[in-house]
């Protein structure tokens, strides 16, 4: 999403890191950059105003003038401005404890809503909950349809009664549903309009009378750029709405609607849908966005990613394989499945602290077909061949080839992908964090399992 952005506002402050003195001129130079960067991005242009005027004024302060590092001191500044406009931290969702918790979802035809409230009914369901997904959009043609696929491929049940019956009554029956089949969650899926009208907005109002729900979160499409701003500021006025969920952050967005909706209407951005798959559904960190925009890497999330996608027991015996020296290619197949499941290898890669604006980076993938040859080459090798991959001749390599279905060439680019993951992999173990302080990325006793 700010891949465009992101890239500009580096390229501006780079200029800034190594002098050893900063001048009025300097800043001025390097805040005109980041003002037309931000502008380019789709900011709204009061936010940038604030933002570079902030900046500038806390970069011609003593903290940054007096500084053995005025270029590092300025990058933080940047940083610091950049959490504080986009939220300063994590916005939980609000449960009630006592009762059933009900989310209304709302926002335009066309933003993601429908799968993003499977996203968002998986989610609950994984942290424990026992989520029921409501049909209240009975005017769109199939959307009733549509929400009981998405309900069934996240095994999560949909209450329905046709598009005959009015939203406010099916939300009645639905409260009655939950309370009778032990669902602690509600989640009513809205009817949206291709664009706002007066219809579309009583009904919501109804609803949102009828259930009181405990968190109104407006779906909005990353895509549309300020205009995302405008349909917030709508929405909020008619219902109050508590959070935003951005859709479509993985197309080809420039993050205009991120940095300015929490300015603008005063309510944070919740979640990211990522991508089409029903797990990805990220919880927005403004910090960890900014460090991530700034090129500064993103570990706590590579972490969390980590331990959603690998399986402790296997993370652990390989960690102890890599420090004897017995990575075989048995553990790199597993391993290529796990990180696959970490989501787009580009991605993981560029939230490592460093590699963020590497342009070769950009577009990597673990490519699922690569992976079918991978697991067909590997099954075509003898116990001992899988074991110790340096027995491996030239008329092995014919043979393995043959029994794939593949080619010699196929059989020597995997032994030498196979050889150079275990040189990384040796060198993110001994990087183990916590082996003293300030160690990889700062985070305790965490060793990446990989």
């Amino acid at each position: 999403m700010f891949e465009n952005l992101s890239d500009k506002l580096q390229s501006a402050l780079q200029k800034l890191r190594g002098k050893g003195k900063l001048t009025e001129k300097d800043i001025d130079l390097a805040m005109k950059e980041v003002k037309m960067s931000l502008l380019e991005a789709d900011v709204n242009f009061k936010v940038v105003k604030a933002f570079i005027n902030s900046v500038r004024e806390r970069s011609l302060g003593s903290e940054v003038m007096e500084s053995l590092t005025p270029g590092q001191q300025v990058v933080k500044i940047v940083h610091e401005e950049l959490v504080k406009i986009m939220g300063q931290g994590e916005s939980k969702l609000k449960f009630n404890s006592n009762d059933i918790t009900y989310f209304m979802m709302c926002g335009l035809q066309g933003a993601g809503k429908t799968t993003a409230t499977g996203k968002l009914a998986k989610k609950l369901k994984k942290d424990g909950k026992r989520p029921l997904l409501v049909a209240c959009d009975i005017y769109r043609p199939a959307a009733i349809k549509q929400l009981q696929v998405v309900g069934d491929s996240v095994g999560v049940p949909v209450f329905e009664m046709g598009d005959k019956i009015s939203p406010v009554t099916i939300v009645k029956e639905a409260v009655k549903h939950a309370m009778k089949h032990g669902n602690d969650v509600v989640i009513i899926d809205t009817a949206g309009r291709l664009h706002i009208d007066d219809d579309l907005m009583d009904e919501l109002v109804k609803i949102k009378e009828t259930v009181k729900p405990d968190e109104i979160l407006l779906l909005l499409d990353a895509m549309t750029g300020q205009d995302a701003v405008k349909v917030a500021e709508t929405f909020n006025s008619y219902l109050n709405i508590t959070g935003v969920i951005l859709t479509k952050v993985d197309g080809d967005a420039r993050g205009g609607a991120a940095l300015s909706i929490r300015n603008v209407v005063d309510k944070p951005i919740k979640f990211l849908s990522v991508g089409e798959k029903m797990d990805q559904l990220e919880t927005f960190h403004p910090d960890r966005m900014a460090s991530r925009i700034l090129g500064m890497g993103d570990v706590l999330t590579i972490i969390e990613k980590a331990q959603d996608a690998f399986d402790e027991k296997q993370a652990l015996e390989l960690q102890n394989k890599l420090k004897t020296q017995d990575f075989n290619l048995e553990d790199f197949l597993t391993q290529l499945q796990q990180m696959k499941n970490m989501g787009p290898l580009d991605e993981i890669l560029e939230m490592v602290p460093g590699l963020g604006g590497n342009k070769k980076l950009k577009g990597l993938k673990v490519d699922e077909k690569e992976l079918v040859y991978t697991e067909a080459i590997i099954q075509s090798m003898t116990k001992k061949e899988r074991m110790n991959p340096s027995v491996i001749n030239g008329s092995r390599r014919k043979r393995i080839a043959a029994g794939s279905g593949t080619s010699v060439q196929r059989v020597n680019s995997l032994l030498k992908q196979y050889e150079e993951m275990k040189k990384m992999m040796k060198k993110f173990s001994s990087m183990g964090m916590g082996k003293k302080k300030g160690g990889f990325g700062g985070l305790g006793k965490f060793k990446m399992p990989f």
